[in-house]
């Protein structure tokens, strides 16, 4: 077993087994002990947090990168989504944004379960997540593995089986570099592939993940933006579906209706937006 020296007392929640310590090889050793201890350091109140997104927190691993993509490590899901560390260490992750539409050309959103850590209760496309820091997700030809992620997080959200979007049906658009603060304490600073797909699929919210979906045509969707613009009825959009929104959006859902999305492709510019 590993041997830390002594810290102040601390109530670790349930995901900090002795077993899953016991797991790590000794050659990781130093670099858990430290990852250990700002992570239990930074967690403050956070014994509020609800359990599944705090298991998520800590055990998925997100991809560190740097502002040209490149793969520079992996950190927890917890440790990328702290503003302090964000701002401290300028840690910068992989993220995707899918963009469902139906065949009648409407974009599926979703609003974003009140259990969330980061940005509760806002609308936002079809399904924002992350790749992990692991090898079917970490491929980079032709962004292979973004799209795995992609496929296996449309499950864990909506329920949409993999049968209905299959990895080669997405079609990669491009890229954005951004950081968006949520509530002070979290924050997203994220290099997000721009994902579309056409497809009818069967939809089953996790109510873990997401509140509420709805189809939009072009027009309800701008109407949408301007209930969100004037304050009305609490709505709120997540800042990376509105960077999409202002930058690319109904250029691309034009090219979406016309089918020639593959002309809007452009895999070769991280676009760094505010």
């Amino acid at each position: 077993m590993l041997k830390f020296s002594p810290i102040k007392t601390i109530t670790l929640p349930l995901h900090f087994s002795l077993k899953s310590i016991t797991k790590i090889p000794t050659s990781s050793a130093v670099n858990f002990r430290r990852r250990f201890y700002t992570t239990v350091a930074a967690m403050g109140d956070d014994s509020g947090m609800d359990a599944v997104q705090r298991r998520l927190m800590f055990d998925d691993e997100c991809i560190l990168v740097d502002e040209n993509d490149n793969v520079v490590g992996h950190d927890t899901k917890y440790n990328c989504h702290l503003m302090e560390k964000i701002e401290k260490d300028n840690l910068l992750h992989r993220a995707f944004s899918v963009f469902l539409f139906n065949s009648k050309y409407e974009l599926l959103l979703q609003q974003r379960s009140g259990t969330k850590v980061t940005f509760p209760l806002v609308w936002t496309n079809t399904c924002c997540s992350h790749p992990l820091y692991r090898e079917s997700e970490l491929i980079p030809e032709n962004a292979l593995g973004v799209r795995n992620a992609a496929q296996r997080k449309l499950l864990d959200e909506l329920g949409i089986v993999a049968e209905d979007v299959p990895v080669d049906q997405f079609t990669t658009l491009g890229r954005m570099l951004y950081k968006a603060p949520s509530d002070g304490k979290w924050g997203e600073h994220e290099v997000d592939y721009l994902l579309f797909i056409v497809r009818n699929v069967a939809v089953n919210p996790n109510p873990d993940e997401v509140a509420d979906i709805k189809y939009v045509n072009q027009e309800e969707l701008k109407e949408l933006l301007r209930k969100a613009d004037a304050g009305e009825e609490g709505l709120k959009l997540s800042p990376w579906f509105r960077l999409v929104v202002d930058n690319f959006l109904f250029k691309w859902w034009d090219h979406v209706q016309k089918g020639t999305l593959t002309e809007a492709i452009d895999m070769k510019t991280i676009h760094k937006l505010k």
